[in-house]
């Protein structure tokens, strides 16, 4: 098992990415090489202050002399700096030097670089991101995140597809539910784009050729309390819909933490609940998650929050790792392959 982690990429790098990567390597004993690649200089000068033992034969150290910054414009800065953290870093698994790619950096920067250099699977349009979403039956991913934000009604059907391989492949569901985020559940809601995305999936669902089950549109509520494994969106809707849903966990939990601090009575029986608090927590938190697999490519590339922690970080190297261990690529493969033999 072996990673390739953009140590530049993120808004407080490299310090997070160094801790995250330290905590990764004590963590997870598959986790056979550990490629950081980044400012050489500034990893060996942060590395020690992190727990990270640069003579460890896990760690090696990649050079890069670029950095993407988080306002570039991704696919233009992909062309324009080749020597950056996330270009190298995806060259790794081009190579097969790494079997997956973490970075907090660029989003555009990283899904550029991953339909350049390491190509789309045949039969897939689009790359999207699938961001999972804790929900009353499991884990609901929100596809997609971010990667597509001006997307087509057949990138959508793609993403269902590519969804519910993820799901069975990943989390054991054998049928996935497949729902298309909307402002009504009713079939007859929603705008031009949705309405047609709407129809192409019912009628495909319709052949009895689909790897999902098709529930219809599904509004924001459904996406934590209904039994939906897949919600179909674009990536701009997608961004919003998942920053939203991590911006209302953090300002509830300060607010509960408000009103527990208010008085000792509170406080009291706060302590008595210090458990319940910390599961909901955990439950909640963007960073137990870690990082989105971008599905679609010919390799792994995890895609974490800009704002992420050294927790985040760490987490997101663990996705990358359970996707290779799971083999997420070769369920979409094998999808897609019935589906063609079928056709």
């Amino acid at each position: 098992m072996k990673v390739a982690l953009d140590v530049m990429g993120g808004d407080r790098a490299p310090e997070v990415n160094l801790a995250g990567a330290a905590a990764a390597l004590a963590d997870f004993p598959t986790l056979k090489k550990l490629h950081l690649v980044g400012d050489e200089a500034a990893i060996r000068a942060g590395a020690a202050a992190h727990g990270l033992k640069l003579d460890d034969p896990r760690i090696a150290i990649v050079p890069s002399t670029e950095v993407i910054a988080m306002c570039e414009a991704g696919a233009t800065a992909i062309r324009r700096k080749k020597q950056s953290s996330i270009s190298i870093a995806m060259e790794l698994v081009k190579s097969g030097d790494a079997d997956a790619f973490v970075s907090a950096g660029n989003t555009g920067a990283c899904v550029a670089a991953a339909q350049i250099k390491l190509r789309l699977i045949p039969g897939i349009e689009r790359a999207g991101i699938a961001s999972g979403l804790p929900n009353e039956h499991g884990v609901c991913h929100l596809l997609d995140a971010g990667a597509n934000p001006e997307a087509k009604p057949s990138h959508l059907l793609g993403y269902a597809i590519m969804g519910s391989a993820f799901s069975r492949g990943v989390y054991g569901v054998k049928k996935p539910k497949v729902g298309i985020m909307s402002n009504g559940e009713e079939d007859e809601k929603g705008t031009a784009f949705t309405k047609e995305t709407f129809q192409l999936v019912k009628d495909f669902a319709a052949t009895g050729k689909a790897p999902f089950e098709f529930i219809g549109n599904v509004e924001g509520h459904d996406l934590f309390d209904e039994e939906l494994h897949v919600c179909l969106c674009d990536g701009f809707t997608g961004n919003i819909v998942l920053k939203t849903a991590e911006a209302t966990a953090k300002a509830m939990s300060k607010w509960l933490k408000q009103a527990i601090m208010a008085g000792p009575v509170r406080k009291a029986g706060a302590l008595l609940a210090k458990g319940a608090f910390a599961e909901l927590k955990q439950r909640a938190s963007a960073e137990s998650y870690g990082g989105s697999p971008l599905l679609g490519v010919n390799g792994v590339v995890i895609i974490a929050h800009g704002g992420s922690t050294d927790v985040a970080i760490r987490n997101a190297i663990r996705v990358g790792v359970e996707s290779v261990d799971h083999k997420v690529n070769a369920h979409i493969r094998e999808a897609l392959a019935a589906l063609s033999a079928e056709a």
